[in-house]
């Protein structure tokens, strides 16, 4: 027998009668009018600048599609925050300037104010890439921030930068502050994984987001229909349980009525919704050109689109429906085009007759490098300690430790949360990393769904906000689930924003490699994520370090990735008794094994691998300095503690499990060669597995992965300078 069923949605629709526009607080009206006109004089700028060599890029304009900003940031509060996509001047613009200048201020009354002029100024060198810009021209056109306006940051990734509004709608919720977040997205966005993804985890934890597309029909030049199902994507919002509203996106008023409506249900509890604001661009994707030059527009449609563009339509209607009169729009129209002027001439001068960048404006060439990481400011304040200077240890496991030193921190930080597949299950995840803290922490141990860009993007996004989540993705292999989160986002959100945002985001997963997980869950991640600088990477090779290196990876105000060998979980290690707050310092190898004849260099399990081995060596006559490296990525690899061996020794040798393309020994050992080549008598070797995925069979993985034997051939051959 079959059923019809009924959707349960509440999708509504908005559009502006007279009566809405005169029942309008007029001051409300009029700030939304100096926004529309203030963003189209300030594209119009910038366009020229362009075509003058003054902005340096792609310009992707917003001209059309001022209303949803106008309208959108008008309903805020000054609390409430906005993550943006590639094309966010309109609405970056309106947050910083509505930010920065009093709710007071009319621009009937008086010329635009100097933090409004500082505003549009800084907002308009950040485009041209020039150090005044809010991120000191690192970000440019398609990467604007402003955290103390709210704007957490636009993504030139579409959909890339949705998930990290959910982390930023969880401190908000967590904290209970009332505010509201929006993710001001594109069409394009609708047909990513990471905005599905973003969409369920804000559902299930109903958190304060607004989504907001801006629907202007085209990807370039490629139509909605030609790409997306449904015709009106708010539809979507059925699926993750949230009400959709369309609105007229420019409209001005609409879009105002739409959103206040929509951030005071929220508010009051309602859980995230979904606004499509169906607008157009004028232009084409990016430049000053329109579609039609291009053949996927014709010029009919541009002309009837423009008519009711809000630079022309809500001017009109404003004045037909005895808001303000001419004479006032004109006034308001001279304030906006004059603020946008003076600040063209604050980062131009004339030259003959074209605008050139005033050349002092230019970043320092040498400051590229600069806010890469955090200063390590944050651990002037800390004791380091090692194993030597405590006295009495107790046997821990591997995992307890995990769960351990993660419970001191949900103690005594309360901003401390941990995110992952099954961490709240069975009493502490499925592999007992976070025992006992589901029980004591149960809103701080949360279950995600199975979508790791989703959860690594909130992870970021809460960080971003000053809290201090630590994310566990499952298995190393899943990390490529979150490529872009992980790597386009997290890795380069300190650099991209010009060093205006801490990212003290705590990563922790497995490498599995030996325990017969198969080809996709087996990766040694250290490689993946050594190529990305802003990552950096410990693998604790027992119990004591994990302790160690957790609580500077906490302290730590850039992403750690901490690499834990599965195979190490269930062995006991001694631990201080009675003690989980002591540090070690990143960068910093520890000498398992004085020796003279040549230096191995490993960490994680392999440590004590070869640690076991060191009696096999000796019976072939060898005594090797073993080091474990205990920090992974590039920049911080202890280079001068495996110098000062080299310096002994004359030889070297990189053990890794990892198989050759995921290896990081030939990047190490490259930079070795380079510091100390006159100490080496033969090439640094590089030990690795055998460069295949591991298979499932018992009898082949143990032959894909390096052997005790091969360690022993490579340390026999390394010792007699005879590796090639």
């Amino acid at each position: 027998m079959k059923k019809k069923l009924q959707l349960d949605f509440d999708w509504t629709k908005w559009t502006t009668a007279r009566k809405d526009v005169q029942k309008l607080d007029k001051h409300t009206a009029i700030r939304m009018l100096f926004d529309v006109l203030l963003i189209n004089e300030f594209e119009h700028a910038l366009i020229e600048l362009k075509n003058q060599n003054c902005v340096w890029g792609p310009l992707h304009t917003s001209v059309g599609q001022e209303a949803v900003a106008a309208g959108t940031i008008g309903a805020l509060r000054p609390g409430d925050k906005a993550s943006a996509t590639h094309r966010a001047h309109h609405q970056f613009l309106a947050k910083v300037y509505n930010f920065f200048v009093d709710s007071a201020w009319s621009p009937l009354k008086s010329d635009v104010p100097a933090g409004g002029a500082e505003a549009i100024m800084r907002a308009m060198a950040e485009i041209m890439g020039l150090k005044t810009g809010y991120c000191g021209g690192r970000g440019g056109s398609m990467h604007l921030r402003c955290n103390e306006a709210g704007f957490l940051g636009s993504n030139a990734i579409v959909g890339g930068g949705i998930p990290l509004t959910n982390g930023a709608a969880f401190a908000e919720l967590y904290r209970k502050t009332g505010n509201v977040i929006v993710a001001f997205f594109g069409d394009g966005a609708v047909n990513q994984g990471s905005y599905h993804e973003a969409c369920n985890l804000a559902a299930i934890w109903d958190l304060p987001v607004i989504f907001l597309v801006e629907n202007n029909e085209f990807a370039v030049a490629t139509r909605n229909e030609e790409v997306t199902a449904v015709d009106d994507v708010s539809r979507r919002g059925a699926a993750y349980a949230m009400d959709g509203h369309i609105v007229d996106g420019s409209d001005p008023v609409s879009v105002y009525l739409c959103i206040k409506y929509v951030a005071d249900a929220i508010r009051k509890g309602k859980g995230p919704s979904m606004v499509e604001a169906k607008c157009y661009r004028r232009y084409h994707h990016a430049g000053d050109q329109p579609g039609s030059s291009y053949n996927y527009r014709t010029k009919e449609e541009e002309s009837r689109y423009f008519e009711k563009e809000a630079v022309n339509a809500y001017p009109t209607l404003l004045i037909e429906t005895g808001v303000i009169t001419r004479k006032e729009s004109d006034r308001i129209f001279d304030r906006a085009h004059t603020a946008v002027q003076q600040a063209v001439k604050a980062v131009t001068q004339q030259e003959g007759d074209t605008r050139v960048v005033i050349p002092t404006l230019w970043p320092a060439k040498e400051s590229v490098v600069a806010g890469m990481r955090s200063d390590g400011a944050e651990w002037q304040e800390i004791s380091y300690i090692e194993r030597a200077e405590f006295s009495e240890f107790t046997p821990m496991r591997y995992c307890d430790a995990i769960a351990a030193v993660t419970a001191r921190w949900m103690e005594k930080d309360s901003e401390t949360f941990v995110i992952g597949e099954e961490v709240a299950n069975f009493g502490g995840g499925a592999y007992g990393a976070t025992k006992g803290l589901p029980a004591g922490y149960p809103d701080r141990v949360r279950n995600t769904p199975i979508s790791e860009a989703g959860f690594v993007g909130l992870g970021l996004g809460a960080a971003m906000c000053g809290m201090r989540p630590v994310v566990e993705i499952m298995f190393c292999d899943f990390s490529l689930v979150a490529a872009d989160q992980l790597f386009n986002q997290v890795g380069k959100a300190r650099h991209m924003y010009g060093n205006t945002t801490e990212l003290p985001l705590v990563l922790r997963t497995r490498v599995c490699t030996g325990l017969g997980y198969g080809g996709q869950h087996s990766m040694d991640a250290a490689g993946l994520y050594s190529l990305f600088p802003g990552w950096r990477i410990v693998s604790p090779a027992n119990a004591f370090d994990y302790i160690g290196l957790f609580n500077s990876a906490m302290h730590s105000r850039d992403p750690v990735l901490i690499l834990e060998h599965q195979a190490l979980y269930t062995q006991k290690f001694p631990v201080p008794v009675d003690e989980l707050d002591y540090f070690i310092e990143f960068g910093k190898a520890r000498v398992v094994a004085e020796g003279r004849q040549l230096t191995i260099i490993t960490s994680a399990s392999l440590v004590s691998r070869c640690e076991k081995l060191l009696p096999a060596f000796e019976q072939q006559g060898i005594t090797p300095e073993l080091i474990d490296l205990r920090t992974l990525d590039y920049p911080s690899v202890d280079y001068e503690t495996v110098g000062e061996s080299i310096k002994k020794t004359g030889a070297a040798m990189i053990v890794e499990e990892a198989k050759k393309s995921h290896s990081i020994g030939a990047r190490i050992a490259h930079e070795l060669t380079d510091r100390y080549f006159d100490f080496l008598d033969a090439p640094i070797a590089t030990v690795t597995s055998k460069d295949v995925p591991p298979p499932v069979s018992r009898a082949l993985e143990l032959s894909a992965l390096i052997s005790d034997e091969e360690i022993l051939s490579a340390v026999v051959k390394v010792s007699k300078r005879h590796w090639s």
